[in-house]
């Protein structure tokens, strides 16, 4: 199997032969769907465990080994990861594997994140491992441990890459299956003096017929509770591992142009169907959540990048409320925290806006408050500001002590403000959505980070309150990517003024959105 990807040793590039799967299949060029024809399609060149260019030419442009990022990029990140590992070390990231919900009724797959930043690999019950034996980078080795090809499984569960496939597509140097773990890494362990290896939070569901306990031992007849930290400890290596996760979390904190890129395009997606919604006269928080998860999906998202929150009424005062099964009245709002994901990554947008698609004058005197506070903060959102998340969040609370004396709160204590705006004003988004919480909110924001920013105002029935604003809740998030002396908002499609939302729900959404897009990165 050849590839046309950068494998760690230049020299080994090979040529891959052209994808032949439509009539006219998709260039790197954006081009309108509806003049393609979906005729004489032909079975590609082979078959992976994850989509590629070759084998699904309609989600990535050639040289990506993902959606939007190359595996130029993939390499540079392992690079980089490198650069802060001293001679004769190795780092062990452990894949995630299939949990099951009962009996064999499997959750989706959801890859280790450090796992996929690093090499694009997207299947179960796998290893990679980096290995430093000198001060060299050239000699850096790049180890992926993967299930193996096997026709019965193959055909109840999917295709896999196998070991092959990681070293011709994913550009791994050695590669082995999953059954050779143990004595694999042992070798590698055992070379090495320095190990980077994060234990486990917790030991696989017992439930889980893929336990690592089954393959991930030393032993001839492994137990259950065998597991890479056990390998780790038979090599006599345990007191030379350093923690791995927050150097890798520094790498993910910044952002490149391409995952910058990718996030635009989910949220563009995204904020879009928050305008259909809006035009929309939807009776139930059931009917919203599944009309919003659909246009996602049908705009160019893989699905949603989270369990969405569909709350109406006093419902928004519980700030993840995600039963999503009352009926909406025209005399409440509706607060909806919802959005999509593209290429693994996250969007995340909250909007609210009143079932009946005109505003009271209560509503929105309390929604501007909030939309005020939000517009504050994002312009704040510059690395030059020098800010830190947490200094944000601190202005956010200044800011909504105005906002709300101006509409008739008088003076709030922090006891009152801290029960009415209980969450923080944002987090960093990527791969997670709640990405990176290893990285201090103390230090400033930097360019290149992406951050969320989301006041909200959640009124319980309390006599310490103005009536005529409770039982109401209210959140405006967007995602800004930071720059250095301006920013980027990355969800702004998705209206939030006051005369844009009734203007929407009164006369419908004028652009016209396509959808079922087979190209979301080359559709615009």
């Amino acid at each position: 199997m050849a590839h046309l990807r950068l494998p760690l040793k230049l020299s080994n590039v090979k040529a891959f032969p052209s994808f032949g799967g439509r009539t006219r299949p998709i260039s790197t060029g954006a081009r309108p769907q509806q003049d393609l024809k979906y005729t004489s399609k032909k079975a590609p060149p082979f078959q992976s465990g994850q989509p590629l260019f070759e084998t699904r030419p309609f989600l990535m442009k050639r040289g990506e080994l993902t959606p939007g990022i190359t595996a130029l990029e993939y390499y540079e990140r392992r690079t980089k990861l490198a650069t802060r590992l001293p001679a004769k070390s190795c780092a062990i990231v452990v894949g995630s594997q299939l949990k099951y919900a009962s009996g064999p009724v499997f959750y989706p797959f959801q890859q280790n994140n450090d796992l996929f930043y690093l090499s694009g690999w997207n299947e179960p019950d796998s290893v990679m491992v980096l290995e430093k034996p000198t001060d060299n980078l050239d000699e850096v080795l790049f180890h992926l441990i993967v299930p193996p090809k096997d026709t019965f499984s193959e055909q109840w569960e999917g295709f896999r890459s196998g070991a092959d496939g990681a070293c011709e597509i994913f550009n791994a140097d050695e590669a082995t299956d999953n059954r050779q773990l143990a004595p694999y890494l042992s070798k590698i362990i055992k070379r090495n003096k320095f190990i980077y290896f994060d234990n486990p939070s917790s030991k696989p569901a017992a439930n889980n017929s893929a336990s690592f306990g089954s393959f991930f031992s030393l032993r001839q007849n492994p137990s259950a509770n065998d597991t890479v930290t056990d390998i780790i400890k038979y090599t006599g290596s345990g007191n030379n591992v350093r923690g791995l996760k927050r150097i890798v979390s520094d790498l993910r904190l910044i952002k490149s142009p391409a995952e910058v890129a990718v996030m635009r395009r989910a949220g563009q997606i995204s904020g879009r169907a928050y305008n259909q919604a809006y035009a929309k006269k939807i009776r139930n928080e059931r009917t919203l959540q599944s009309f919003l998860e659909y246009k996602f999906i049908s705009g160019g998202c893989e699905k949603s990048a989270y369990i969405p929150v569909v709350a109406t009424g006093s419902n928004a005062l519980c700030i993840h409320y995600t039963r999503n099964d009352d009926v909406m009245f025209d005399d409440e709002m509706v607060l909806v925290d919802a959005s999509g994901s593209l290429g693994g990554y996250c969007t995340d947008i909250s909007r609210t806006w009143p079932v009946s698609g005109k505003f009271t004058s209560a509503q929105r005197d309390l929604y501007e408050a909030v939309l005020n506070v939000q517009r504050k903060c994002i312009e704040l959102c510059k690395a030059s500001s020098l800010y830190s998340m947490h200094d944000l969040h601190q202005r956010s609370t200044s800011f909504l002590k105005e906002e709300l004396r101006n509409v008739g709160f008088g003076n709030l204590t922090s006891w009152d403000l801290a029960k009415i705006y209980p969450h923080y004003i944002g987090h960093n988004l990527g791969l997670d959505v709640h990405d990176v919480p290893e990285n201090s909110r103390h230090q400033p924001i930097q360019a290149g980070q992406v951050i969320t920013i989301e006041p909200g105002i959640y009124i319980p029935d309390d006599a310490n309150f103005p009536s005529h604003f409770r039982n109401m809740g209210i959140r405006i998030e967007d995602d800004i990517a930071v720059g250095v002396d301006t920013y980027t908002n990355l969800t702004v499609e998705a209206a939030k003024e006051i005369d844009d939302i009734e203007s929407i729900a009164q006369n419908g959404v004028k652009t016209h959105y396509d959808e079922d897009v087979v190209s979301p990165l080359l559709q615009k």
